[in-house]
């Protein structure tokens, strides 16, 4: 009878055990499970055409190597006929309170961003407090209403703003919630679009957010940029309407930049979206009493499929000085152009 009862005995603790091991098992793969979800590569891929309409697409601006074919002097979509635009990956991973970022570009448009490095972005960050969080490395501009990837802008063609502002910084930034609608970003960097300090010289930028608005300021004595001013917000003026604004002013000893931008955009559709961006830039030069400026208006239409987007877009920009070139090789104040975009996103 004993022996009986301790083999029943002996049964139990091998079946909890095994019971306990299999719990144990499962448990931990579900967590390897939440580990690797953790780690997620995302990117986009894009590709355009684009012609100049007022103007035959053999102009040439410049000479030698500096020879481009004519386009607004933007940066971005500069190219005539079939063109690329960039490939974008990026690789994420997010720890419980820290995480890290790598995002390689390859393509004429990365390029341009990026000064031929290949990283659009690369940093690290620490989730200190649910409020605060420290970033350091390289991370695309705070200032500005645009970004470097098409996926992020609604125009696929990009803004005088923009392509005289930073695309990147190299540096250490701070982000604090200091409510629900209140947020403050303090940073110190190298100047702007430097990868590798070698003046010693560093740059200061500050974010104060409100509800979708945000005022933004950069400064780096004189050494590149100067000091930047810059708000960028947008206002949902209906369930289909949005309009986005976003206004600069740029100064280093008197030579710098100044400029407005407004970015209506209509929903028709789920998968149609009709946008405009009007735009005033104007160049300050030290000495001229009137500087040179544009006018820019681009109109946009956004057509959606799965991850595919298709962006038809129209271009008129018109100058205070004769900077185009027309039909006849000759100086003109205005050109019009034509571009038809697609960018997958995955």
């Amino acid at each position: 009878m004993k022996t009986i009862t301790t083999t029943k005995y002996a049964k139990n603790i091998i079946l909890t055990a095994l019971s306990f091991f299999s719990i144990t098992t499962l448990l931990a793969q579900e967590e390897e499970k939440e580990e690797e979800k953790k780690v997620s590569v995302s990117g986009t891929v894009d590709a355009y055409y684009r012609t100049n309409l007022s103007s035959s697409d053999d102009a040439i601006i410049g000479t030698g190597e500096d020879a481009v074919p004519q386009a607004p002097a933007t940066s971005f979509a500069n190219e005539t006929g079939f063109a690329l635009g960039m490939a974008n990956i990026i690789a994420s991973y997010e720890g419980t309170k820290t995480g890290a970022v790598a995002d390689v570009t390859f393509g004429p448009r990365g390029n341009d961003a990026t000064g031929g490095f290949n990283l659009n972005q690369l940093y690290a960050y620490w989730n200190v407090t649910e409020k605060t969080t420290l970033t350091m490395g390289r991370f695309n501009t705070y200032l500005g209403y645009e970004v470097i990837s098409p996926v992020g802008n609604f125009n696929y063609s990009t803004s005088y703003l923009f392509s005289n502002g930073p695309f990147s910084h190299v540096g250490l930034k701070a982000d604090f919630a200091l409510s629900d609608d209140f947020s403050l970003m303090l940073a110190i960097m190298n100047v702007t679009d430097v990868n590798n300090n070698l003046t010693g010289t560093y740059s200061a930028g500050a974010q104060l957010g409100f509800s979708g608005q945000f005022l933004n300021f950069y400064y780096d004595g004189g050494e590149t940029l100067g000091f930047e001013v810059d708000y960028t917000g947008g206002f949902d003026l209906s369930d289909s309407f949005f309009l986005g604004i976003n206004a600069a002013y740029a100064d280093n000893e008197g030579n710098g930049f100044a400029g407005v931008a407004l970015y209506p955009q209509i929903a028709a559709s789920d998968d149609f979206t009709l946008g405009l961006r009007g735009e005033y830039f104007s160049t300050i030069i030290d000495g001229l009493d009137d500087d040179p400026s544009v006018l820019a208006v681009t109109l946009t239409g956004s057509y959606t499929v799965e991850n595919l987007t298709i962006k038809p877009e129209l271009r008129l920009d018109s100058g205070s000085d004769e900077i185009f070139l027309d039909n006849d090789l000759a100086g003109t104040k205005s050109l019009s152009s034509f571009l038809l975009a697609a960018i997958y996103s995955f």
